[in-house]
């Protein structure tokens, strides 16, 4: 038992001393290894991420607050049951949606170093850098395309000049799809936390579509959280416009009145004049109750109003998301070397297998 042991050790010892007799070899596989990670690398262009955090106001009151904080602690949110269709766990699918990404097209930008300044679709559609190995396929692909029979090409249907998210063309599509690998939102489950990401090749313009997609965010959700009391606000502006013009013609009506006969003695006359005035003052009841009614609609409007907590606002990236270069490399050292070992152990084992009797 122990004379297997001690074979197996010297075994062992002999495969390391036949490993490190191949240092030449080794040394071709890592100086081939990382010329061509760095030609595979450094062409990428690098990428930039910005990242906004905010916390939003409550839907509506909590119903049950220990039951509510027991869910918390299972990871259930007990807001989803509120009378807000709109809750945060919504949000994702709403920035993903035609309609919120398009409304980013028009997003005025700026690179870092100032040379580019245009808006956010030209930016995306043609100042993006790609790696010079990617531009041979790219070309290909175009080639085959005018090769192939043409078929008919879809066209949007925008108006103005503006993109309809309703009908987008091929080339719009493939860009919003794009760009939804690009915005990102997620919501924590427990806490209604939201977190909006940013990925982009220019540190600035990553900063400022991150911070822009934060406030359409908020505006969406407080215009829907105030759309009903909004509707009701202009409808008691119309009716105090209304009353209140009303109660200027009954009011203009009553002074012609008292001016013309300032000296009536007659009952009949003094009976129109009351007529007029008990108008006059009933016009004015209403006006003044409709512009209590008003003032009511704008507190409901101030009350619906959502309020949100920037934790983490935008700010412009100083360093590269990625690629990692240095890991990448040093990575493909390590698989490389790995291989190379066991192609070593492979090929001396298969050296001292014994040949076969014929």
């Amino acid at each position: 038992m122990e004379e297997v042991k001690k074979n197996e050790i010297i075994d062992l010892r002999e495969v390391v001393r036949s490993i490190l007799k191949r240092k030449k070899l080794f040394l071709k596989v890592w100086c081939i290894t990382f010329v061509l990670s760095c030609a595979w690398i450094l062409p990428i262009p690098r990428s930039y991420v910005a990242d906004v955090i905010l916390a939003p106001e409550a839907g509506g009151a909590s119903t049950d607050g220990m039951l509510g904080s027991l869910a918390s602690q299972f990871g259930l949110n007990m807001s989803v049951n509120s009378g807000d269709a709109l809750y945060p766990l919504l949000y994702p699918d709403l920035m993903a949606s035609n309609d919120f990404l398009v409304d980013l097209f028009d997003i005025q930008v700026s690179t870092i170093d100032g040379e580019l300044k245009t808006d956010y679709y030209t930016y995306l559609t043609k100042h993006q850098k790609k790696a010079f190995y990617r531009w041979p396929i790219i070309w290909t692909k175009g080639l085959i395309q005018k090769l192939l029979p043409k078929k008919e090409i879809r066209t949007a249907a925008g108006k103005g000049g503006k993109v309809d998210p309703f009908y987008l063309s091929e080339k719009q599509y493939q860009l919003i799809e794009g760009m939804k690998k690009l915005i990102t939102c997620s919501v924590d489950k427990k806490t209604d936390v939201i977190t909006i990401q940013v990925v982009d090749q220019d540190p600035l313009i990553c900063a400022c579509i991150a911070d822009s997609v934060r406030v359409r965010l908020q505006k969406f959700i407080t215009d829907y959280r105030t759309s009903k009391v909004r509707v009701d606000q202009e409808y008691y502006e119309r009716l105090v416009k209304e009353s209140y013009d009303a109660y200027q013609k009954s009011m203009n009506a009553y002074a012609r009145y008292c001016d013309r006969h300032r000296d009536a003695i007659l009952q009949t006359m003094l009976s129109e004049r009351d007529a007029l005035e008990n108008d006059m003052q009933m016009k004015f009841n209403t006006y003044n109750v409709m512009n209590t009614q008003l003032e009511a609609a704008k507190a409901k409007v101030q009350e619906k109003t959502p309020a949100f907590t920037i934790l983490k606002g935008a700010s412009v990236p100083v360093k590269p998301s990625k690629p990692k270069r240095m890991i990448f490399v040093a990575a493909m050292l390590f698989l490389t070397t790995m291989g190379t070992i066991f192609y070593i152990i492979a090929k001396d084992t298969l050296q001292l297998i014994p040949s076969l009797p014929k």
